[in-house]
């Protein structure tokens, strides 16, 4: 008797427990992903982020989570900075995970991947840090909270012709898809303004050695050398230049902006100019973020953990948004109230989204005196001509 009704109950506890589907449905705890590299040459970019994420969904249970009484969980994946990685994970996060959205990836690569994936499963995507003009091209359930390298470019481009005043650039660039991307953007833009690249050097992804094609691009002789490359490699691309005597002055990219670049290359970084994230006007709510995560964390957010807190923040309110108009979060509905977010107030400033899924911003130019970069001022590129904005 005691076992039959044992059973009894624990069959009506399974047929009374909120089920969540594909399309939608209630959850006890509804989930959404986060994808980076978390181990490996990109960990950096992983890892930062993904504390950001972390602390966003803490801070959003700790205020009751959906309701007031549905706590959100947090899915991490480590892609590895590999697309077979980042593909299984997204299997993973989508099939048995069922998360409602995610956070991610961290690198352009992996996002043109994971991006078809997470648009055939109409999961919406919302990546802080891939910057491919093209990524957002992959269809409407793909987001970013990073400026598109199209703008990137178009800016570099215009600046070190304009402002910079150079008319010869040499480029050495990693044969990945973020890499070449800005390599590309920049070469168009400065190419329309009046300027040539004399020589373009590429490089395997996991190269060590820069020697051979940082010799070759002295001997073309151009006014600056442009590298749009990742922090590792940045890093020992500078001190190689270093060590075979270069003077050549180098520009870079907003992969320039995270912090490591400075463990990593410390006084080698000294004179660079990069493109990376329009500063944001100090503010209450950016102060308090930057308190909050390096007394979690005991390191300071980059400009990418930056954007994945805003990002993650989003998610959040679309789910929210959702549940308390239907009780449920049906991936769809989360992924136009994504859309459809207007004067979003973020730790980086207001957030608004173009129609195909672009973060509409501006760009910041940055120097680096010893190992601090001074902000040289806010641009964007209209028609054509570089414009700077108070």
């Amino acid at each position: 008797m005691k076992k039959s009704l044992f059973v009894l109950l624990a069959i009506l506890a399974v047929l009374s427990f909120p089920a969540f589907a594909q399309g939608g449905g209630e959850a006890a705890s509804p989930k959404i992903g986060f994808m980076g590299p978390m181990s490996g040459d990109y960990a950096n970019y992983g890892v930062l982020s993904n504390n950001s994420a972390m602390l966003a969904v803490e801070q959003f249970n700790a205020k009751g989570g959906f309701g007031g009484k549905l706590p959100v969980v947090l899915v991490t994946e480590d892609s590895e900075g590999r697309v077979e990685k980042g593909l299984s994970s997204i299997e993973k996060l989508s099939s048995s995970d069922k998360i409602v959205g995610l956070i991610g990836p961290v690198l352009t690569g992996t996002s043109f991947a994971v991006g078809e994936r997470v648009q055939n499963e109409g999961i919406v995507m919302i990546s802080p840090s891939a910057t491919h003009a093209d990524i957002t091209n992959i269809g409407d359930y793909v987001f970013r909270t990073v400026v598109s390298d199209g703008l990137q470019g178009e800016v570099a481009g215009h600046y070190f012709f304009d402002k910079l005043g150079y008319r010869t650039i040499g480029v050495l660039y990693a044969k990945n898809d973020y890499s070449q991307g800005l390599y590309e953007g920049m070469s168009a833009a400065f190419k329309a303004a009046g300027g040539q690249v004399t020589i373009a050097e590429a490089f395997n992804v996991g190269d060590k050695d820069f020697k051979t094609q940082l010799t070759r691009i002295r001997s073309a002789n151009p006014q600056a050398i442009y590298i749009p490359n990742y922090t590792a490699e940045m890093a020992q691309i500078l001190e190689q230049a270093s060590q075979l005597g270069m003077k050549i002055p180098f520009l870079s990219c907003d992969g320039f902006s995270n912090p490591d670049i400075y463990k990593l290359a410390g006084e080698f970084t000294d004179g660079v100019i990069y493109v990376g994230p329009a500063k944001v006007k100090e503010s209450p709510a950016f102060n308090t973020f930057v308190s909050q995560y390096t007394a979690k964390y005991g390191v300071g957010p980059d400009s990418f953990a930056t954007n994945a807190y805003d990002g993650t923040n989003i998610l959040l309110a679309a789910m929210d948004k959702v549940y308390k108009a239907s009780g449920k979060f049906d991936r769809k509905a989360v992924r136009d109230a994504v859309a459809a977010t207007k004067d979003y107030p973020g730790v980086s400033g207001t957030i608004n989204f173009a129609e195909n899924g672009d973060l509409v911003a501006y760009q910041g130019l940055y120097k680096v005196n010893k190992t601090t970069p001074e902000y040289l001022g806010t641009f964007t590129v209209v028609d054509g001509k570089l414009v700077q904005i108070d």
